[in-house]
């Protein structure tokens, strides 16, 4: 587990030698943790190699203390000073943190590599429920109610979602995020995008160096103008992981260990890394 906040809300849970040449920094979704990530530091493939990974509970999420600003563009400026912190050279998001990166880069705090986890480019893209659930977080006294029963929901809602072996606990995982803090957080995520309208221009723009890996039974939308944006842009990757909806990490710990040391080894202009 990973050990308890530290002053700035983070908790982190780390893996691998720390005088490694390359480090990972790994970011969870909306009500997720650093555990969601533990599959796959648990890797055999991933424990063999000389590369350090960091798996990273933020302020705010699990139960750490909130920060001032939970909007998209002030967690971009915590991850950015992480990362900078800890010499992260990859940055990997996966959904709500997914977003989080690309503002990240969309703004030139961080020029590493980007491996996006089934990240949503706009609110059309994001799942019914989900857009449902923001717009009663905004009904007076209605959202409060909602939230405050919401983890009561969470093994349900989430049964099939998580491998059987994994559920009890990743639920009880969901259920140690303030629901407050994540009502809070829920209406300048969709701010954020619709902003933008889509997400993709600006991780174009960035230049920086991305892999935007979904599940092939992903729950998040993708539209053909997207998916062409995004195949259009030299500096994206766009990969589909086979068996794996919107948990990547808990559905192919396997896959998404070695796809991770596929991409720190990679060159940055390596032409078979291209769309596929």
């Amino acid at each position: 587990m990973p050990a308890e906040p530290r002053p700035d809300g983070w908790s982190l849970l780390e893996s691998g030698p720390s005088e490694a040449d390359h480090t990972v920094l790994l970011l969870p979704g909306a009500f997720c943790t650093a555990a969601f990530y533990e599959d796959v530091l648990a890797e055999p493939s991933r424990a063999q190699a000389p590369v350090r990974f960091v798996a990273a509970t933020p302020p705010g999420f699990g139960g750490n203390p909130c920060p001032n600003d939970v909007s998209v563009e002030g967690y971009a400026r915590l991850v950015g000073s992480l990362a900078a912190e800890l010499g992260c050279d990859v940055l990997v998001g996966h959904s709500y943190f997914a977003n989080v990166a690309i503002e990240l880069a969309a703004t030139g705090g961080f020029s590493g590599r980007l491996v996006l986890l089934s990240p949503c480019f706009s609110s059309r893209d994001e799942e019914r429920d989900f857009r449902m659930l923001n717009r009663v977080a905004q009904v007076p006294g209605l959202g409060r109610v909602l939230f405050a029963l919401a983890p009561m929901t969470f093994s349900s809602s989430m049964k099939g979602r998580f491998p059987e072996a994994r559920h009890d606990d990743l639920v009880a995982e969901m259920k140690t995020s303030d629901m407050g803090v994540m009502r809070r957080t829920l209406h300048p995520y969709f701010e954020h995008m619709d902003r933008y309208g889509s997400l993709v221009s600006p991780l174009c723009d960035s230049g920086v160096r991305t892999w935007v890996v979904r599940g092939d039974r992903d729950e998040i939308g993708l539209s053909d103008e997207e998916r062409r944006g995004l195949e259009a842009c030299p500096n994206v990757t766009l990969l589909t992981v086979p068996d794996a909806a919107h948990f990547i990490m808990t559905d192919r710990p396997d896959r998404t260990a070695e796809l991770l040391l596929e991409i720190v080894g990679a060159p940055t202009d390596e032409a078979q890394f291209r769309t596929r």
